[in-house]
């Protein structure tokens, strides 16, 4: 994709060895020359996606339950050529594209229990802290990053419109076409890849469970939590 819009950019350029070829009509022109190359607009640029392994790519259960293993679920090659050619990768199918692993210690510990479970501590992906310190493949932000994971309030620190929350993948359903390179989930990918805002992207396009706002029954409990992060942290 990058490799096209260079050679889109290179032929529409022409290069002189002598200053005698050059025609400096006005001050106008100086300025149109000295435009910063980042306001050149050459066309969507990659995009970093952030995905979660246990209940998207794969089914893990606790070790005491030997009788099981993990089930991971099938990714066609198509689906995975065409990520790998248009999105960065936090963690996913191809370990050439993967940027770094992001585990639990990378996440915020709220220092509450899940409402789901009340032995799991509760832990948030926080986005900031990729935008401040992966440098490689960037700089990211909230308009080139987009969050996947099946649980919505995961993503309850970030800003609005960064992240989509598919149904969680359960094992032996025969029905499961989320990874299709054809179905939902792929087009919303290739749409997120097109896009020049993620943001904008996935306001407009709205996809799996709804995020965690203030129409969901656990907006209270949720923004308690919020609260209670900001005040150790000074805010």
């Amino acid at each position: 994709m990058a490799g096209k819009n260079n050679k889109c950019v290179y032929d529409s350029i022409k290069f002189s060895d002598s200053e005698d070829e050059y025609d400096y009509e006005s001050d106008d022109s100086a300025k149109e020359l000295a435009l910063p190359l980042e306001k050149l607009n050459l066309g969507p640029k990659k995009k970093l996606l952030v995905m979660n392994l246990n209940g998207l790519l794969l089914h893990r259960v606790h070790r005491a339950d030997k009788s099981k293993i993990a089930n991971s679920r099938e990714v066609d090659g198509r689906y995975r050529n065409y990520l790998d050619d248009a999105l960065n990768y936090a963690i996913g199918a191809s370990r050439k594209k993967m940027l770094f692993v992001w585990d639990q210690e990378q996440c915020t510990n709220s220092g509450f229990k899940c409402k789901e479970n009340a032995r799991k501590p509760l832990f948030f992906k926080e986005l900031s802290k990729i935008f401040e310190n992966v440098k490689k493949g960037g700089p990211f932000s909230a308009s080139n990053t987009l969050l996947i994971d099946d649980k919505p309030y995961k993503a309850f620190l970030n800003p609005p419109n960064t992240g989509i929350f598919p149904e969680s993948y359960v094992p032996h359903n025969d029905a499961d076409k989320e990874l299709d390179p054809n179905g939902e989930l792929c087009i919303f990918l290739k749409g997120v890849a097109e896009a020049g805002d993620v943001g904008i992207y996935v306001k407009d396009h709205p996809f799996g469970q709804p995020a965690v706002s203030s129409s969901h029954p656990d907006w209270e409990f949720y923004s308690q939590v919020k609260e209670s992060i900001l005040q150790k942290r000074g805010h």
